[in-house]
């Protein structure tokens, strides 16, 4: 008796210690390729492209993953790769999602690997720059996809690798980003079981993580709001029915939605303004006034009532003035949603990643992420990597995320390839 249980606990022992040379052996392999992680990052960086444009960056992203051995399939979603990875060992599903598009923003920072790209957007020509990170998401997985090709007969289950097009937005009124890559089955054939995505944030030291269990990004609507009324020379207003005026008090009023009206105790709720277009001249009342803006709401029953405010006290002004308001609100992602058993199941991969004292729990975020449509299919996860340097020569310098001084630090974006190599070997 004495020996079989000398025997167990042998086998035990081996075997959690070759599970611990697994999980050590891929946070070696995410190390040693760090360089390889800068210089794709930096290309990519140089080469930024615009939502549902991305074609150089797709294939940039799939030689690399068919230099591999893994099966790729490209011009998903439009311009969006999908990797996929069979691994030596029995398993679930899991896809890791790295969003690929940069913003209209010309950079203003002074790297050796500054955008100076350009390309056509809604009919202008605008300058071109990764001013969310994007850049660093492809970088990891791509690093990602290395580490787990070279070890697959140690990995267990299907690796599904998606790469998306358009996360901030398609142009005009086409299709695009996540919504369109599940329209197009890429949480199907396989069915993913789990997925896993990540944000870099130049607000948090590199090489930290940040999550929160539950809803963690808001829903993103956006509003258009035309307001009619009676042009008139700006000389004599009384003969006429001012938009901008009325504009503006609409305006006004919909803070008031957020300041007076919504019990921000249970969950925050931003109503922003973003663009006015009305006028043509300095004495001439215009007939009409358009203006837009995003709504922020991380709870649905103060979603949909937000919406009612919005559209009432716009209608409910302009009559006021004896004007006319039309509104239109458009959705454009739901929630970011982390599943709290997922989350409970990844935290130790997480650890091991990082270390214990680089992840911690973060109160949620009024930003938006596509990534809520997968979560719509799957249980999800998706956290913040850290990407704020350390050093106080670029620190000051650094601008926050969609500026044109953003800047984060790539010296520790392995951190985000041992997370998501570690979740694989966990889930």
């Amino acid at each position: 008796m004495k020996f079989i249980s000398s025997f167990l606990l042998f086998c035990c022992l081996a075997l959690c210690s070759r599970a611990q040379s697994i999980e050590d052996k891929i946070n070696k392999a995410a190390e040693n390729i760090l360089p390889k992680i800068q210089t794709w990052r930096r290309h990519i960086h140089q080469h930024p492209e615009l939502g549902n444009r991305e074609f150089q960056t797709m294939a940039y992203i799939a030689n690399h993953l068919r230099s591999l051995g893994i099966d790729v399939k490209t011009g998903v979603a439009k311009t969006g790769v999908v990797g996929i990875l069979k691994g030596g060992k029995p398993g679930p599903v899991i896809a890791l999602r790295a969003d690929m598009d940069a913003l209209p923003i010309e950079e203003r920072t002074n790297i050796p690997f500054k955008s100076t790209s350009k390309a056509e957007y809604l009919g202008d020509t605008v300058s071109v720059m990764h001013a969310c990170g994007h850049d660093t998401h492809v970088a990891i997985l791509m690093g990602t996809a290395e580490v787990l090709a070279t070890h697959r007969k140690e990995i267990p289950g299907t690796v599904k690798f998606i790469f998306q097009p358009a996360e901030e937005g398609a142009p005009g009124d086409e299709e695009g980003g996540a919504a369109l890559m599940v329209k197009e089955g890429v949480m199907d054939n396989p069915k993913v079981d789990a997925i896993f995505g990540l944000h870099i944030s130049s607000g948090l030291d590199i090489g930290k993580i940040e999550y929160k269990s539950g809803a963690f990004m808001a829903s993103v609507d956006w509003f258009y709001i035309t307001v009619k009324g009676k042009g008139a020379h700006g000389a004599s207003p009384w003969n006429g029915i001012d938009p901008i005026m009325v504009s503006a008090q609409i305006i006004n009023g919909l803070q008031t939605i957020v300041s007076r009206s919504e019990d921000l105790t249970t969950s925050p709720v931003v109503i922003t303004v973003g663009k006015i277009e009305g006028g043509v001249r300095e004495n001439i009342i215009p007939e009409s006034v358009s203006f837009s803006g995003t709504i922020r709401t991380l709870d649905e029953n103060i979603h949909l009532d937000v919406h009612e405010k919005i559209k009432r006290t716009a209608e409910n002004i302009a009559k006021a003035y004896g004007a006319e308001a039309i509104v239109t609100i458009k959705k454009v992602t739901n929630v970011t949603y982390n599943d709290p058993a997922l989350l409970q199941q990844s935290l130790p991969a997480l650890r091991k990643a990082a270390g214990s004292h680089n992840v911690t729990e973060r109160v949620w975020s009024t930003g938006g992420e596509d990534f809520a449509f997968y979560g719509d299919h799957a249980p999800a996860l998706f956290f913040n990597l850290g990407g704020k340097p350390l050093d106080e020569d670029h620190q000051p310098k650094a601008g926050g995320h969609h500026t044109p001084d953003f800047y984060v630090d790539d010296s520790k974006l392995d951190v985000g390839v041992k997370a998501f190599c570690q979740l694989i070997l966990s889930n």
